[in-house]
């Protein structure tokens, strides 16, 4: 419980053992910002995080979501830094995806 106070987290013992009793508040974390934006494959979306403790240090202030909608059953989104190239472990089926965003997806998205 200390640990929990000292990272500015949330204490809230409960009865099902598998939900935690250490969380962040809601006020933590990143916002969307400036709106989404319409792409080839989905839309984009500026994120900025939120003023709160920092559990890990050094978070980084703006990411970026990208959504792709790839199929009528498959939607794929990535979290990045915009401003800075990281390091993305390398998969042999996945690359890039350049085709237009699915017409009739069997899902939704809410932002």
């Amino acid at each position: 419980q200390s640990l929990c106070a000292q990272r500015g987290c949330c204490w809230a013992p409960r009865s099902d053992p598998s939900a935690p009793w250490c969380f962040f508040s809601g006020g933590s974390g990143y916002r969307g910002s400036g709106g989404t934006r319409q792409t080839a494959q989905g839309f984009e979306l500026s994120l900025s995080r939120l003023p709160s403790p920092s559990l890990f240090g050094a978070e980084v202030p703006r990411l970026l979501l990208t959504a792709q909608r790839q199929s009528p059953t498959r939607f794929r989104f990535k979290i990045s830094d915009p401003e800075k190239r990281r390091f993305e472990v390398p998969h042999e089926h996945v690359g890039p995806f350049l085709e237009p965003r699915a017409a009739d997806p069997k899902y939704g998205v809410e932002i």
